[in-house]
């Protein structure tokens, strides 16, 4: 500890506040923070995996993940990879992260895709990123295949490196065999991957957005800029001895930096989860006390927590004491574990926090984990800025808002209307370089080093950001009146015989007027089962009161005048939002 605090010193770092300061340390590159944590916390996992399904969890040390990234790191040189961009591909797993780590530790610039996206598109990205290789998983070598097929011979991966093959193949290499080999000969005096030069500032990473308003854009991420963001995140919250469950998209970089590099930093431990419908098992096995997630998970344990409550004949005794503990502010004491415990079962049993993300959350559903004694903040941020601009205190969250600005960032408010209202425009040193060989884009978000973030909100007396929507959803009325379609989302999806909506403006031929539309997909299962509807008629006579209840909350001018019914639900992104740009395109 004494050396950190010296080096925070040489670099003219100040001083945390005190509870910090026994666990930041201050770090310039990805190679540096893997170095200092397997030193601090030699003793510690940094990750517990699973060897087998279903089997139990073992733990992988600080040192040996170190070792494991110089291992491999030292076989990309090996390869020829220095200076080359590497493109990472599969489910959320130990063999993920440390490819990450490996590249950033001097090799080169670290691609991440989405392993859900269609053949086509993945090709499309490693044709665009100018990839020299890609290290996949066993579970996406057929999609990956499939790409590569698509690809001109010339402009393929040089090197297909497979995370789970054993030995190597005539057109695949295998990731176990380059770790050994590497770990041999740094082991035997080879320590190149040490003294490799790091520009911080530089490009580390190319990540592709997740183009749910259009074509995906590359942005470009420096070590320096995510490195600042980790470090900011710990300085508002702060858990000892955290134990977190992956259970997002790895290569979204909500989960990598909050869920992966935040943990590793803080010298804290990543358990990867063995799929959705093994959250909870997995929560117990692992014991962790933080998850993060996006709210479409949060919302649905909620609501499996509320029919469970009524299937019991309970729900109406804990309503009253959830009531109860929101009036009081028990949700803080150690009764509120006692009197909500199977709610508490229900998330792992050790759960001090949860932190949803990517999208806006019901308030409501805060409120309710907070008062059953867990914990739970939202954040705001995307993938431009590393990604968080916002995050809720812990120690004073507020429902209904994304958060305050996270240290070392400012947020204003641009040419705000009559209620406060304007885009949210950001400054920090987490922003990103710019979009991917495309200026003309980056020049619309990115000025006098201030981020457009393209969505619209407030800030409210205490310094707190409400969003309000997306600048490029607004739907404008012909006197002028601002209708944020997510507004009028959330009170169509309080009914529950709705089960996904787009709202979105649509101009009468006839008077001009612009006037507000829904694509509605009905939840049809509890339509025809609970509410006995047999003909199309009677569901869309059901959906029609839905939309009248949410109307009757809402101003005239906010008010959904028709709607469509739909036959499947929406495209997603891997964090489960909807394609709104391609939801309009099908209409």
């Amino acid at each position: 500890m004494k050396e950190a605090r010296e080096n925070r010193r040489k670099k003219n770092v100040p001083t945390l506040p005190t509870r910090f300061c026994e666990e930041n340390f201050y770090v310039e590159n990805m190679r540096e923070m893997v170095q200092t944590s397997a030193r601090i916390y030699s003793d510690r996992n940094a990750f517990l995996v699973k060897e087998r399904p279903g089997g139990p969890y073992c733990g992988i040390s600080y040192p040996r993940a170190l070792t494991d990234m110089e291992g491999l790191a030292t076989s990309l040189l090996d390869l020829g990879l220095k200076d080359e961009k590497i493109a990472i591909i599969g489910e959320s797993r130990y063999e993920w992260t440390l490819s990450f780590l490996a590249i950033e530790s001097g090799i080169g610039v670290a691609v991440p895709l989405d392993r859900e996206l269609p053949p086509v598109e993945i090709a499309n990205l490693l044709e665009r990123a100018e990839a020299a290789a890609i290290i996949f998983s066993g579970k996406t070598g057929k999609r990956l295949t499939d790409a590569l097929s698509q690809m001109d011979e010339s402009k393929k991966p040089k090197f297909c490196i497979n995370m789970d093959l054993a030995e190597n193949t005539d057109d695949q290499l295998s990731f176990k065999v380059l770790v050994q080999r590497g770990r041999a000969k740094v082991k035997a005096g080879d320590i190149r991957c040490r003294e490799l030069p790091i520009d911080p500032e530089a490009m580390g990473v190319l990540l592709f957005t997740s183009g749910t308003t259009g074509y995906a854009k590359g942005v470009m991420l420096s070590q320096k800029a995510i490195l600042a963001n980790v470090m900011n995140m710990q300085k508002v919250v702060h858990i000892e001895r955290l134990t977190t469950l992956s259970v997002l998209p790895i290569h979204h970089t909500y989960e990598l930096t909050c869920d992966q590099l935040a943990v590793l930093y803080g010298g804290n431990t990543v358990a990867y989860c063995e799929g959705l419908k093994h959250i909870v098992k997995n929560l117990g096995e692992a014991k962790a006390n933080v998850m993060l997630g996006v709210p479409l998970l949060f919302e649905s344990i909620h609501k499996k927590i509320w029919k469970s409550a009524e299937k019991s004949g309970k729900a109406k005794t804990m309503r009253r004491a959830v009531q109860l503990s929101k009036a009081v502010g028990g949700g803080k004491t150690k009764a509120a574990a006692k009197v909500f415990k199977a709610v508490h079962e229900a998330v792992g049993g050790q759960m001090k926090l949860l932190i949803a993300g990517a999208a806006a959350i019901d308030p409501n559903v805060v409120e309710d984990f907070c008062a059953m004694g867990i914990p739970m903040i939202q954040g705001y941020g995307m993938t431009e800025c590393c990604p968080i601009i916002a995050l809720n205190p812990p120690e004073r969250p507020k429902a209904s808002a994304a958060g305050m600005p996270l240290p070392g960032t400012e947020i204003r408010i641009e040419d705000p209307d009559e209620s406060g209202i304007g885009e949210i425009v950001a400054k920090s040193p987490s922003v990103m370089l710019g979009y991917y060989k495309d200026p003309e884009e980056t020049a619309k978000v990115l000025k006098d080093g201030w981020l457009y973030t393209g969505d619209y909100g407030y800030l409210d007396s205490e310094g707190f950001v409400h969003i309000t929507g997306r600048k490029k959803n607004v739907i404008v009325t012909k006197n002028g009146k601002n209708i944020f379609p997510e507004e009028v989302e959330f009170y169509l999806m309080k009914e529950e015989c709705i089960k996904e909506v787009v709202v979105y403006g649509k101009e009468e031929e006839e008077t001009g007027e612009t006037i507000v539309m829904a694509a509605i997909f009905p939840n049809r299962d509890l339509l025809q089962n609970q509410f006995r509807a047999e003909t199309e008629e009677d569901i869309r006579k059901l959906v029609k009161e839905a939309v009248d209840r949410a109307n009757d909350q809402m101003p005239l001018y906010k008010r959904v005048k028709r709607f469509d019914l739909r036959d499947t639900e929406f495209e997603k992104t891997t964090t489960k939002k909807i394609k709104r740009f391609t939801a309009l395109e099908q209409k």
